[in-house]
């Protein structure tokens, strides 16, 4: 038998995709991500021997990297085709490494969209691995170990174990203390809105006019001036001064790139950033669709670019002329302007086949999967539709030396609006009431007067969605990172999301505080940034990784050095968090505490008062059995068990871990094994084809019912710790018995030695 060509992608759902598309000269296989790493246990980096990363094989992956060196040895030529970025760069030389593949066996191909025709022409195209790429991803990982590894264990030791530093999600999180303490010393400025309500004389109609200045734009800073310009106005006449008419054109958004997907899918669809990555993955590397087999619905999902190319420009044009006529499509090729700075490596977030709309493959997508391709495929066909066209009328009144002013705009052809119109985080201008048809000159009577008063208000915490805007426009992270870092912030407990929006958590802000007073390049945002852009040169071979490497481990040792000998004996002590929930024995508020079992919720009168309760966590995720939210109990024993927040009403309880993640094949919310690491999601769906049944996930679990005593679930905790105990026993018990043996043993031995001596004498 001939020799075949291998193909090492990162997933199994890729590897399907494209071994549909190259037949069967082609072996596929998936390498389920890195291959090879910085070890975990210690920072596997030589500081004294130019920065060396000490790289090992991932631990459990010992049998597929066996198996990928076997299909190696038999190909003649292995196209290592993992994702076309800085990481999948990375990953693919790893592999070369680890595989022993001289450098005319290994060839680089990448797709920036999975489909027949793009990877048949990167198979015919490869190249090498790009060195700098991989440069510039050692640098940023041996960065991160570096700060990771050395101020961890200083967190750990001055204010709590298990505490984590980085280098993004550091500043990521001082952005959100910083927006809080802004929030906290911002004033209120009292303003005041003055509107008249005026009546044409002579002729029909009425419209409100709001005080605007006298002549020039003037602010109603108190209720006195808002008083004195009602004393001037009251029983005279207002005429209209000036009637402005116009056309307003809106153009239509650019397509998404991955910091707009994750703010507008925050925004429309309620993901979080990190859900968002994840079904956008699943949508490049490939779904089964219903006539059409396996396909990849979209572009590649990091990208800052917005760049279209022509051939896709193109197939929009045609849809759009087909679908809603020549009058919606923008007329021409819509380029819009990549931010400078981006990378510019990919094109933007698209549909690889525009013919597809939403509702055309919704039977064959998961319900997210099909609200964030409906997501991506609205905005690009939008991207390249018309103009929307408003007609907008600005009328100025004039009444005592006092102008009031009437605005309305109308619709007068959608345009884009037909497909998509971009969310906002803040609410837009009012469109205004619909006005008469005046003219200057006419003359009006006011009916009605109506003041108010009202406050500024101090800026908004930051959403999931903002915070990444801000990242980006900062130039914190990249977009591979955003999600991450969002995510990781909010595991650490450095913030908290509270009626959907972010806030520092008391950990945060003491972690915080520490890192400015001792390490404020880390926290710095210039300084993280213009590190970024150092990464990027290291990717354009324009600076060596490792001389990157150098020149910022030298401060950074120093500061390292100092905080180490500023902080002898010092202990920062966390404040505890305060709640709503009130102490029955004594009426104080109650705080949150951190216990052997986790967090619970003390008296902070204690030791007088030594009242304490579990405190109910409410879990990502939704109820498998009724939909509603989950919640994290304890039972008696003080094990955690994740339950229904209906409660006996629903009876749905269980040990596995609800996770953000839905199911791709039936929607519904996956579960993750408990414990400590990375755990992969599995669905607990008995009728979905992702079904995982219990005795798989990884440890015996006795099945649950809904019955049960409060707290503590039937067939669960109780259960477990006597079968434990009874283990413990037993354990005991034998070691009793061959404790005694061992010395029935020795006495018997001991008189028989005895005996025989007595004889001998």
């Amino acid at each position: 038998m001939g020799k075949t060509n291998l193909v090492i992608v990162e997933s199994p759902s890729k590897a399907k995709t494209i071994g549909r598309y190259l037949g069967p000269d082609y072996t596929v296989k998936a390498s389920m991500g890195h291959l090879r790493d910085l070890p975990k246990s210690k920072m596997g980096v030589d500081l004294e021997n130019d920065f060396t990363p000490q790289y090992i094989p991932v631990k459990g992956k010992e049998e597929l990297i066996r198996e990928l060196k076997k299909e190696a040895a038999k190909a003649e030529t292995v196209y290592l085709a993992t994702d076309p970025d800085r990481e999948g760069e990375a990953i693919s030389w790893h592999l070369k490494e680890l595989l022993n593949l001289p450098d005319e066996k290994a060839q680089r191909v990448t797709f920036n969209e999975i489909t027949q025709k793009v990877v048949r022409e990167s198979i015919a195209h490869p190249r090498d691995i790009d060195y700098d790429l991989v440069d510039a991803q050692q640098a940023r990982r041996v960065l991160d170990r570096i700060v990771g590894y050395q101020l961890s264990p200083l967190l750990w030791k001055k204010i709590r174990r298990g505490l984590s530093a980085g280098r993004v999600q550091s500043v990521a999180t001082r952005l959100v203390v910083d927006r809080e303490n802004e929030i906290r010393a911002f004033q209120p400025k009292e303003y005041w809105s003055l509107d008249v309500t005026l009546n044409r004389i002579g002729k029909p109609g009425s419209f409100v006019a709001h005080y605007y200045g006298s002549p020039k734009k003037q602010e109603l800073e108190n209720e006195a001036m808002t008083q004195a310009v009602i004393d001037d106005i009251s029983g005279k006449e207002f005429t209209v001064t000036n009637v402005k008419k116009a056309e307003k054109k809106r153009s239509s958004a650019p397509p998404f790139t991955t910091s707009t997907l994750q703010q507008e899918a925050s925004r429309k669809l309620g993901f979080t950033p990190k859900k968002t990555m994840m079904v956008a993955q699943q949508l490049y590397e490939g779904v089964d669709v219903a006539g059409e087999g396996t396909l990849g619905l979209i572009t590649y999902m990091r990208t800052d670019s917005l760049r279209l190319s022509d051939e896709a420009m193109a197939a929009a044009a045609d849809f759009i002329r087909s679908r809603y006529g020549e009058p919606y499509y923008y007329g021409k090729f819509h380029v819009f302007k990549t931010k400078s700075g981006a990378q510019d490596a990919h094109e933007a977030i698209r549909p690889t086949h525009v013919e597809l709309d939403p509702e055309r493959v919704r039977g064959s997508l998961t319900p997210d999967q099909y609200k964030l391709y409906k997501l991506i495929w609205s905005r690009f066909l939008a991207s390249q539709m018309a103009n929307a066209l408003f007609d907008t009328v600005s009328i100025d009144t004039e009444c005592a030396g006092h102008v009031f002013r009437s605005s309305h705009q109308s619709m007068r052809f959608p345009g884009f609006i037909a497909v998509y119109e971009e969310g906002k985080d803040e609410e837009g201008e009012a469109t205004g009431s619909p006005l008469p048809n005046l003219e200057a000159g006419e003359k009006a009577a006011a009916s009605k007067m109506e003041k108010e008063q009202h406050f500024t208000q101090p800026p908004a915490r930051y959403t999931e969605a903002t915070l990444v805007k801000a990242m980006e426009e900062k130039g914190v992270g990249r977009p591979s990172t955003y999600a991450a870092t969002v995510s990781t912030i909010q595991d650490r407990e450095y913030v908290v999301k509270q009626d959907k929006r972010l806030a520092p958590t008391p950990l945060g802000e003491i972690v915080t505080g520490l890192m400015m007073e001792r390490f404020n390049d880390i926290v710095d945002v210039d300084f993280t940034a213009n590190m970024e852009a150092r990464l990027d040169a290291v990717e354009e071979g324009k600076q060596h990784w490792k001389a990157l490497l150098a020149d910022f481990y030298g401060g950074f040792k120093q500061e390292l050095e100092e905080a180490e000998t500023a902080l002898e004996g010092v202990r920062i002590k966390v404040p505890e968090e305060e709640t709503d929930e009130i102490c029955e024995l004594c009426g104080r508020n109650m705080v949150i505490k951190m216990g052997r079992f986790g967090k619970f919720l003390a008296c902070p009168g204690f030791p007088e008062c030594k009242n304490a309760k579990p405190l109910v966590e409410r879990m990502p995720g939704r109820c498998p059995k009724c939909g509603s939210g989950m919640l994290k109990r304890k039972s008696k024993r003080g094990f955690a068990y994740y339950a229904c927040e209906k409660g006996a009403e629903c009876g749905f309880m269980t040990w596995d871990v609800p996770t953000a993640e839905d199911c791709p094949e039936c929607g519904m919310t996956m579960f993750k094994k408990s414990g400590k690491g990375r755990m992969k999601p599995f669905c607990i769906n008995e009728t979905c084809s992702k079904f995982l049944p219990e005795d798989k996930r990884g440890y015996y679990k006795k099945k649950t019912t809904a019955e049960g005593t409060e707290g503590e679930p039937a067939g669960e905790p109780a259960a477990a710790e006597k079968k434990t105990t009874k283990k413990t026993a037993a354990k005991k018990t034998a070691a009793k018995k061959t404790t005694t043996k061992k010395t029935t043993a020795k006495k018997t031995t001991a008189k028989k030695t005895t005996a025989k001596k007595k004889e001998e004498a």
